[in-house]
């Protein structure tokens, strides 16, 4: 909400910058007349795809706002919240078992690596 009215402030600032400056206005002119109808629907789709991902942002928090969270099947990749909270399933404990693996074959190459290196040093 917040950001809405912090976006919508800038905007204001920069309609009246442009209502005041009749050079902007010329500039602008002369740009559609250059870059034609392609460029137009160029900027329009980065346009479209920056406001989406400002939207795709927020959308828990309005989600949560009116009251539609966490079923909030709109939201784009929306995660919904843990169903268990401080209790591990059986899928969650072998994620946590292999990232320890994981963990555990790269702390041995460092360990090795130390151990090397110390060797080296002494010799």
């Amino acid at each position: 909400v917040s950001w809405g009215q912090d976006e919508l402030k800038g905007w204001h600032k920069t309609a009246s910058a442009l209502q005041f400056d009749k050079n902007a206005e010329t500039a602008l002119v002369a740009l559609k007349g250059r870059q034609g109808e392609a460029a137009c629907v160029a900027a329009d789709a980065t346009r479209r795809a920056q406001v989406q991902n400002k939207l795709a942002g927020i959308c828990e928090d309005m989600c949560k706002e009116v009251g539609a969270y966490p079923k909030c099947a709109q939201c784009p990749d929306f995660v919904a919240p843990d169903s268990t909270p401080g209790v591990m399933t059986w899928d969650e404990l072998l994620e946590h078992m292999d990232n320890l693996v994981s963990w555990g074959q790269d702390e041995l190459k460092v360990w090795h690596k130390t151990a090397s290196a110390l060797q080296l040093s002494k010799a």
